[in-house]
């Protein structure tokens, strides 16, 4: 699967998808992350990406035309490639956005190019997530400075969930917010050594051995 970021600040995300469940997908060749500076796809000299707001307001938009031309590469390598258009979905990341949830991020781990469009200033010019875009979410009730963080915490959530990234499978039935889970949503508590630490103990039923009574306590503390 490879990921496909449109953003001004290119810079950001090199650090963070080299370590841990990303990397290591990276290294698998299992993902992959291609990162996009918007700033090359404006044509003045001065590679502006935003205006003023029509109607007026405060702060800046980010301009349709770069947007468009930025995709329209993409597809059109993605296309010369022989990928699908099914297989290809493009988001907007906005706080004004249907919310991001491990549904969404389960549904997204099924295809195989991701574009993912962050957005910064006072927001990006309507028309893209009218015209340009299959889908504008939301990673939250909240406003952040611009759209990198939410586009890594998506990349994060669907890397997860293709087949061979994580080491253990397990992993994935047991955690919080399984969609196959239709009793638990939280995941359970979870303890390690020392078993006792300045008189704050572990539950002794995970002493016990008897693994059925230990299923039924952790299934009782997700809910």
């Amino acid at each position: 699967m490879t990921f496909h970021i449109i953003t001004i600040f290119p810079e950001v995300f090199e650090n963070y998808f080299s370590v841990g469940v990303l990397g290591r997908g990276r290294k698998k060749q299992l993902v992959d992350f291609k990162i996009y500076d918007l700033r090359a796809f404006a044509f003045d000299k001065h590679r502006k990406v935003d205006d003023t707001p029509f109607g007026g307001g405060p702060g800046m938009v980010l301009k349709i035309e770069p947007i468009f031309r930025a995709l329209e590469k993409i597809k059109s390598d993605l296309k010369e490639a022989g990928i699908k258009k099914s297989d290809i979905k493009t988001i907007v990341l906005s706080a004004k956005g249907k919310i991001f949830n491990q549904k969404k991020a389960v549904k997204f781990s099924s295809l195989k190019h991701l574009i993912l469009i962050a957005g910064r200033y006072e927001g990006i010019d309507e028309r893209v997530a009218e015209n340009l875009a299959d889908e504008e979410i939301s990673v939250g009730r909240f406003v952040l400075s611009g759209g990198e963080i939410p586009a890594m915490l998506v990349v994060d959530a669907v890397t997860r969930l293709v087949p061979g990234v994580l080491g253990n499978v397990n992993s994935l039935t047991s955690e919080s917010y399984n969609p196959q889970d239709k009793e638990n949503e939280k995941d359970f508590p979870v303890y390690t050594q020392p078993r006792n630490f300045r008189g704050w103990q572990v539950p002794e039923i995970l002493f016990s051995g008897d693994h059925q009574k230990i299923k039924n306590w952790r299934n009782s503390k997700r809910k």
